[in-house]
């Protein structure tokens, strides 16, 4: 029964700590406190996705031999993005000079499609003699001055014959 009584004479501090530790243990967790409140105000940091849209003679992404696309990057906001790179690949269609890279720019990139060995052409799609449409992938590199990212799939161009 005497340790008992000398516990609750005990004035050290939280069952036997030293008061300077137990204020500055409070005035630490007081002021992680404000911290945390402070930093949760501030803005985040999220990125944007881009998509690609296209524009042709007929308004869709249907391209034949002879036929240009213009191709338009715009963020999912709606904002045209300019200084970034579009890159052209193949996908069900051979791509025969690709993988084609261009910088656009806010009002886009017009590509022209031409058949196989088509001299002058941006791109040279080949389809195979069993097929009479293929498709191009197309990827988006933003510019490394935003917080613009590509991660999701772009609508493909449908090439016909």
């Amino acid at each position: 029964m005497r340790s008992l009584k000398k516990l609750w004479t005990d004035n050290r501090g939280i069952e036997g700590l030293p008061i300077r530790l137990v204020i500055a243990l409070v005035v630490g967790v007081a002021s992680l406190a404000i911290m945390t409140s402070i930093l949760g105000g501030l803005p985040t940091f999220e990125s944007t996705e881009v998509t690609t849209e296209y524009t042709n003679n007929d308004g869709v992404a249907s391209i034949s031999d002879g036929d240009s696309i213009k191709v338009e990057v715009s963020s999912d906001d709606g904002e045209t993005l300019e200084n970034g790179r579009i890159i052209i690949s193949s996908g069900t269609a051979d791509l025969d000079n690709g993988p084609v890279t261009k910088e656009v720019s806010a009002s886009g990139k017009e590509f022209t499609v031409g058949g196989e060995g088509a001299s002058g052409k941006d791109l040279q799609v080949d389809l195979r003699s069993d097929q009479n449409k293929g498709t191009l992938k197309v990827e988006v590199k933003p510019p490394s001055d935003g917080s613009y990212v590509d991660d999701q799939d772009n609508p493909t161009i449908l090439i016909t014959e």
